[in-house]
């Protein structure tokens, strides 16, 4: 979600006549984007400014501006605290960036501003075309949370669920389609909460399904108890829909997800894992984990360790739990960090076996890649990943970039996939 504000961020600061540079000394102005779920998040911002200072030690300063979900949680406190920071804008205000920078031109005040409201900024991005042409891009299709898990700072950060409408979802899709963007990333923090007037996330996916030259469509991140049947049906329904589900569980333990405020159990957790394969057997799994929670013990541990063996999820993001400020989990008693470093070493040796052993089925076998950029290592290597994110690489002397091509996997490791093209394999047509 943050490289689609970084983007949207861009395109609204084109139409004042700034552009992009990959020269830091040249930079008139320095945005810090940032996010507030890992740990450390200020720390770094901190870090970065203080290598933006030591570029700028014997020049004109730049501009700098703070934005995202640090920027939110703590505003006040960071511009206080680094005076080489001149504005922090929170993710609803992004509407504001322009009269923002035109203002700091002028004068040298402070500037804040964190106030949640989404409506009016998504009405105003909307003047603003995206102008991404990646292959694979991405669409913030709903913001905010109300789920209020204990560890969770989105909430507050975020604010309440918002969902735009239907036809601005549209209409954008179709312009990153147009720019050459072949594969669409739904994103939200709580996706699958998408509900404009009725319309919910497997509408959504019906109607840009629509359009012709949009080849791939997948969406992140998913709250359990927000699977409603219409979607669990559309993936079955769909040939543009990819079989790779993220399904973050935070943990296989029935007494953590209570004291999370999960709002469900393992029991229906994996009925839902049921339910989806039933719809389509070639779905897939991923999900995180937090390890050490607060009160977790060697019992409920194990709960997640098996949940993670019983699922095979095909990849997994674990992390030892790291409090956020103003969260109830942060009030709460942490567990031994060493037995919470053990814990992860154990739960991550067991993903990444699993991991590894799915992979070593791809081998030999035929996968659909759709190519993205030609790879940075070797002029005659490309960069693409099959219906399942995985990565893979492939020699050619054709410009594969935006093609869908079908590959035989000869070899791999955890991070990547190799593979020949298998010749004439290009796919022309998908239904919707």
């Amino acid at each position: 979600m943050n490289e689609y504000d970084s983007d949207r961020i861009y395109d609204i600061a084109k139409n004042i006549n700034y552009k992009k540079t990959n020269n830091l000394s040249e930079a008139d102005c320095y945005v810090l984007n940032t996010c507030h779920i890992r740990e450390k998040a200020t720390e770094k911002v901190y870090h970065d400014i203080g290598r933006v200072k030591k570029e700028f030690r014997n020049k004109k300063k730049p501009i700098i501006v703070v934005t995202g979900c640090v920027a939110q949680a703590e505003g006040d406190i960071l511009l206080k605290k680094e005076k080489y920071i001149d504005a922090v804008i929170g993710p609803q205000s992004y509407h504001l960036f322009n009269s923002t920078l035109l203002k700091l031109e002028k004068e040298s005040n402070k500037i804040n501003f964190t106030e949640f409201d989404v409506i009016e900024k998504f009405d105003n991005l909307n003047r603003f075309k995206n102008s991404s042409s990646s292959v694979s891009s991405y669409l913030t299709i709903q913001e905010g949370c109300d789920k209020f898990c204990k560890f969770c700072v989105v909430p507050y950060t975020r604010g309440a669920e918002f969902s735009r409408s239907v036809k601005e979802l549209f209409k954008e899709c179709k312009e990153l389609v147009e720019n050459g963007t072949s594969e669409i990333t739904l994103l939200g923090q709580n996706v699958n909460a998408y509900n404009y007037e009725g319309k919910r996330l497997s509408d959504l996916i019906f109607e840009i399904s629509k359009i012709e030259n949009l080849k791939r469509i997948r969406y992140t991140t998913s709250h359990p108890i927000d699977f409603s049947k219409d979607l669990i049906d559309i993936h079955r329904t769909s040939k543009k829909l990819m079989p790779l589900i993220h399904l973050p569980v935070q943990s296989g333990s029935d007494n953590i997800l209570r004291n999370m405020n999960r709002k469900h159990d393992i029991h229906y957790y994996l009925d839902l894992i049921s339910e989806l394969k039933k719809s389509n057997p070639l779905i897939e799994f991923s999900s995180d984990f937090i390890i050490g929670y607060p009160g977790e013990t060697d019992k409920d541990f194990d709960a997640s360790y098996e949940l993670l063996k019983k699922v095979g999820y095909i990849n997994t993001y674990s992390f030892i739990f790291s409090p956020r400020l103003g969260t109830p989990a942060a009030e709460m008693k942490k567990i031994d960090n060493k037995i919470a470093k053990k814990r992860l070493e154990i739960f991550q040796r067991e993903a990444e076996r699993i991991k590894m052993k799915y992979r070593k089925k791809l081998f030999n076998k035929k996968s659909t890649i759709l190519f993205e950029n030609r790879s940075s290592r070797k002029k005659d290597e490309f960069f693409g990943r099959d219906e399942y994110l995985n990565s893979v690489i492939v020699k050619s002397n054709e410009n594969l970039k935006g093609k869908i091509k079908d590959v035989t996997i000869t070899n791999g490791n955890q991070n990547t996939l190799f593979g020949e093209i298998i010749s004439n394999s290009e796919k022309k047509d998908f239904a919707a």
